[in-house]
């Protein structure tokens, strides 16, 4: 006959009172039993020393006899001294589904891509900042290099203007010379008439 330690459970609707007990692994859960070796009371705090009752030595002996305890009473007697219970590893229990992790990479695509177009969008703004400086130092040397030459066409214009002064100054008052020379070829032409 296969026996366990299992929790028995009595009270109320809504208000739980579990009895430990030794009893035939095929009988029902509230049903009869061998032995109530002690009780679990949910509704106390965690710290009462009434929450769990349990008679050490006869979880002993019933465990020495071959009786399989459930996981709630192997927590029990680990904590009563009774029995070690050894920590459960189940390291993909924790692992999300497969649907899970596909949220998370479309989520984490969409983060990167974010901070792409975010970084794509300073280094824009950054070249648009130096191609406006550069457009304003271009533009004060265009500036500069067309009032360099509005100067120079001004001194230009105005050694012209004194050229040309002096060039008519001469023109109009003829030198001795000059009229010499131009009644000489007066005279030598004759007058065809």
């Amino acid at each position: 006959m296969a026996v366990s330690i299992r929790l028995s459970r009595g009270g109320s609707k809504k208000r739980p009172y579990y009895r430990i007990v030794v009893a035939d692994a095929r009988a029902p859960r509230d049903g009869q039993f061998i032995e109530k070796i002690g009780t679990y009371n949910p509704l106390l705090a965690k710290d009462d020393e009434k929450r769990i009752v349990l008679d050490t030595e006869r979880a002993t002996y019933w465990l020495g006899v071959g009786a399989q305890p459930t996981d709630r009473v192997a927590r029990f007697l680990d904590v009563k001294g009774v029995r070690e219970r050894a920590a459960r590893n189940n390291p993909n229990k924790g692992k999300p589904g497969e649907k899970a992790v596909e949220r998370v990479e479309e989520r984490q695509k969409k983060l990167d891509d974010a901070e792409a177009a975010k970084v794509a969008a300073a280094a824009a703004e950054e070249e648009a900042k130096v191609a406006a400086a550069a457009a304003a130092e271009e533009a004060k040397a265009t500036a500069a290099a067309e009032a360099a030459e509005a100067a120079a066409a001004a001194s230009q214009a105005e050694t012209e203007a004194v050229v040309a002064s002096e060039v008519e100054a001469a023109t109009e008052t003829p030198t001795p010379e000059a009229e010499a020379v131009a009644e000489a070829t007066s005279e030598e032409t004759p007058a065809n008439g």
